[in-house]
């Protein structure tokens, strides 16, 4: 573990400067970018944080989805979204409005494209569900969605899987719970709620990607929600180095060699300048 400020508990690799009303780790940022430059395998890891410059919401923040519509957390619990048509209804309703349809990827998601247009990118395990990363340009099969995705749907009885647009023409014309036209099941977003299991080839590729990296760069994640933020502990213990970027403070602090904290919008671009 990186060496502590006794009085502080800072990582004594963290210091910060105050630049225009927002604190960032100059020196911090240097030495990570020197890094991510001679590295060779960079495996990113990216959460919700990355994707709010982009108008998707985070969770649990001030101005979190679910901080705003606790309704919105219960349609994410597999018991209740099962069990409770009007949780279901509502769940559809929310999905016509989704910002994910709209919205735009951002700088933090063109320096992920970067690092893979300069052949660095071994993988990229995201928690999010929104799609950006596809559509900012990184390839569909270096993505790993450990949380999968809301851009389809999945019949929860016989896993029929079809391009989310289809269920959504079909509550617009006025079903309120669409059911799978293969087996009349109930569908759901190909995501996945809490409660229920990953999907275990997704997870073990993740792992298996942090085994293999030089570089570990986690991003916007809280690194909280477990079995995906194995990731990092995964990665330190392969011998690589492990790059935190984020608002806050994270659940895996004690693994960075180099602590970031501040705007992902410009941090992350300055690593891969």
């Amino acid at each position: 573990e990186p060496m502590t400020d006794k009085t502080t508990q800072t990582p004594l690799h963290s210091w910060h400067v105050e630049q225009g009303g927002r604190m960032v780790d100059v020196v911090g940022v240097e030495r990570a970018k020197l890094a991510v430059s001679e590295a060779a395998r960079i495996v990113v890891f990216t959460g919700a944080g990355i994707s709010t410059d982009s108008g998707i919401p985070d969770f649990r923040g001030p101005n979190g989805l679910w901080t705003k519509n606790p309704a919105a957390e219960k349609a994410s619990n597999i018991s209740h979204y099962l069990n409770e048509p009007d949780v279901r209804q509502a769940a559809w309703q929310n999905r016509l409005t989704t910002p994910a349809w709209t919205a735009e990827p951002n700088r933090g998601h063109a320096a992920i494209v970067e690092l893979e247009r300069r052949g660095q990118l071994h993988g990229l395990v995201t928690q999010n569900i929104d799609g950006l990363h596809q559509k900012a340009g990184n390839d569909p099969d270096r993505v790993i969605e450990v949380h999968g995705t809301v851009w389809f749907t999945r019949c929860w009885d016989c896993d029929d899987r079809r391009p989310m647009e289809q269920a959504l023409e079909r509550v617009r014309a006025g079903d309120p719970d669409p059911s799978c036209l293969e087996c009349a099941g109930i569908l759901k977003s190909d995501t996945i709620s809490f409660g229920q299991a990953l999907v275990p080839e997704v997870i073990d590729r993740a792992l298996r990607v942090s085994d293999e990296c030089d570089l570990l760069l986690a991003v916007g994640s809280t690194l909280s929600v477990f079995p995906a933020a194995n990731c990092v502990p995964r990665a330190k213990a392969g011998g690589a180095r492990v790059v935190i970027v984020n608002g806050d403070e994270t659940a895996m602090d004690r693994y960075a060699d180099d602590l970031l904290v501040g705007s992902i919008g410009d941090i992350l671009p300055a690593l891969v300048s």
